[in-house]
């Protein structure tokens, strides 16, 4: 068994910069440059391997990899079956059906018989199968969206992010065929083999996850109105309460959830809550 463990993570593509900002931000330090295969991680038996995107799933697969960080999307076209360790939160995007705007087209029954064109051949078969629509598959490596222009199909199944490249290419969306992010992955033998370095790594990356959806608030606050302000506060567990210096004050330390700091501030302040802050937190281990 190989002394290091081997993350398998994409060389190019959407997944690299958000894969390489959260493994540095788990406290892993390596170098990563743009001709290099291999990063050695400093601190940490584990060596990062950078390979085609598409490749990542087979690197796991076959245990030349133990994780690896790819697309639900990539997972689906391949047909893979991976232990799915955790789901990362960036690469967001979804796989979906779409038309040119002047088509006749108004949903995916209305394509049965037709040509259509994607980067997701086996999906996209499995999909309409599902629906009993048959349609004749056409694959294509890239510039999917402007197949209809060039009369290779009358629709498309492509990834989509925000809808703006569909708009710029005249399409519009029928249908959501699945939804995609990135994903860590693992080798099911590696899981039983190398369950206690895995299991590190995970915690680490797990807490970065979970720092990222959260803030560290601290207030001032009159003891008297203190169930009001508690009640407030929704967060992993109950608020920490420490009494001040100053008689009838208590200091409330609690974490709570970034989305709902801003909406939570003012209810704060009329509850009686003062000097508030708001911090970042680094790591977050429930």
């Amino acid at each position: 068994m190989r002394g290091r463990l081997r993350l398998a993570v994409p060389n190019k593509g959407r997944l690299v910069e958000p894969t390489l900002e959260l493994l540095r931000d788990a406290g892993l330090v390596f170098e990563a440059h743009d001709r290099s295969l291999v990063a050695r991680v400093e601190n940490h038996d584990l060596d990062i391997l950078f390979v085609r995107t598409n490749d990542v799933i087979e690197f796991v697969g076959d245990g030349v990899a133990d994780l690896g960080v790819t697309g639900l999307d990539l997972i689906a076209e391949a047909g893979a079956e991976l232990p799915q360790l955790r789901r990362l939160g960036f690469g967001r995007c979804r796989l979906a059906v779409a038309a040119p705007d002047d088509s006749p087209f108004r949903a995916v029954e209305d394509l049965a018989g037709l040509r259509v064109a994607t980067a997701h051949p086996e999906t996209t078969r499995r999909y309409f199968a599902g629906r009993q629509i048959a349609i004749d598959v056409v694959p294509l490596s890239g510039a999917v969206e402007v197949a209809p222009r060039l009369g290779l199909a009358e629709a498309i199944v492509d990834l989509v992010s925000t809808g703006s490249t569909l708009a710029t290419n005249g399409l519009r969306p029928l249908g959501d065929v699945l939804a995609s992010e990135a994903v860590l992955v693992a080798n099911p033998a590696a899981l039983g083999d190398r369950a206690a370095t895995i299991e590190a790594l995970d915690t680490m990356v797990s807490s970065v996850l979970a720092a990222r959806d959260r803030k560290y608030l601290m207030m001032n606050a009159p003891a008297a109105r203190l169930g009001e302000l508690t009640g407030l506060l929704p967060g992993l567990s109950s608020p920490s309460v420490i009494p001040l210096a100053e008689s009838g004050l208590v200091a409330i330390h609690a974490v709570v959830e970034a989305a709902a700091v801003w909406s939570l501030l003012p209810r704060l302040r009329a509850a009686g809550g003062s000097g508030i802050l708001i911090l970042p937190i680094e790591k977050l281990v429930p």
